[in-house]
């Protein structure tokens, strides 16, 4: 029998426990060209969280009664390809779920060479491609210059600083906690950290962390921190606008300053993108990641939740930023 996770309801700010359902179903049977694929380790990414709602986007939505989607890697039980075996290593869009059919031109073999598996979600994965291109292809950072991150505990944003250091950049992050400083400047190399929660002017702040104003400001978060930022940008800065988690919760939008004018008088930059946008070149991309991974210059973390019961629990506490690094459920042993 096969578990997973559905959508029942449409969140009304905060996603709870309550909008999901666990069900059981047959194991899905075979087309041709699909392969059966056991889950073994599930993504949870906060994208998925505007996959929820009934609104127009870059995608369509999650239809209500469906499995949540989501990226996982799996071994492959049984196959109806010739190019893919029984026990092979995929990723794929497998979903909330234990067993996946999945069409073979929508699955990537995995290079265990490359890393651990769980790798291929995390600084292997999407997210670190994310920060590869979002910061190499938009932010152009060049030594000596100074960047921002916003959530930078992410596995996008620790991933983008430490890439940042490597390129000889200052590197300065914007958390939730002095713990997560800690951990950005003990354990990544960040040259500073502020916890934005826990001051009253993030301004005057960031200010002081980078005197020589900003060249770079990788925004993963939005709203208010985006506010502050943008009129600390250097002239000719460039501004990777990759995610907006501020904003995903909100049941009504935020009016926040119209700073177009900084813009123009800054001379300003700002580029959103997709990791899609850059297919072609993921291949040489992973190829450098896991280079530098091997080298020592990247270290990531992860953090695990057992059981496809306790997904719904994990993606809440994931966009109420309770945890840090990469954010998996594991389903079974490989």
């Amino acid at each position: 029998m096969n578990q997973k996770i559905l959508l029942v309801n449409r969140p009304v700010g905060s996603p709870k426990e309550s909008d999901f359902r666990l069900a059981t179903s047959p194991v899905p049977a075979l087309a041709e060209g699909e392969c059966l694929v056991r889950s073994i380790y599930l993504s949870l990414d906060p994208y998925l969280r505007g996959r929820m709602d009934d609104r127009k986007s870059y995608t369509p939505p999650i239809e209500l009664g469906n499995v949540m989607e989501g990226f996982a890697v799996g071994r492959i039980v049984k196959s109806n390809h010739p190019d893919f075996k029984a026990g092979e290593i995929v990723l794929g869009n497998i979903g909330w779920q234990e067993y996946g059919a999945i069409p073979y031109k929508e699955l990537s073999k995995i290079n265990p060479d490359l890393g651990s598996i769980s790798t291929a979600l995390g600084i292997l994965g999407m997210p670190g491609l994310t920060a590869y291109f979002g910061l190499f292809h938009v932010g152009r950072p060049q030594s000596g210059k100074t960047i921002v991150i916003s959530g930078a505990t992410g596995t996008v944003g620790s991933t983008v600083g430490q890439l940042a250091k490597i390129k000889g950049c200052q590197v300065i992050g914007i958390t939730s906690s002095d713990e997560k400083i800690k951990y950005l400047t003990e354990n990544l190399g960040f040259d500073g950290a502020v916890n934005h929660k826990a001051i009253n002017d993030l301004s005057s702040t960031l200010q002081n962390l980078c005197p020589e104003g900003i060249d770079i400001y990788f925004d993963n978060v939005g709203g208010s921190i985006t506010d502050t930022v943008v009129p600390l940008l250097n002239v000719k800065a460039r501004v990777a606008v990759c995610g907006q988690s501020s904003q995903y919760n909100l049941e009504n939008k935020e009016m926040g300053p119209r700073w177009l004018r900084q813009l123009i008088i800054k001379r300003v930059k700002v580029e959103g993108f997709l990791v899609w946008d850059f297919i072609e070149h993921h291949a040489d991309a992973l190829e450098q990641l896991s280079s530098w991974l091997k080298e020592g210059k990247l270290r990531y973390d992860e953090h695990l939740t057992e059981g496809i019961e306790n997904t719904p629990r994990a993606f809440i506490e994931l966009l109420a930023g309770d945890h840090q690094g990469k954010q998996l459920v594991r389903l079974t042993q490989h």
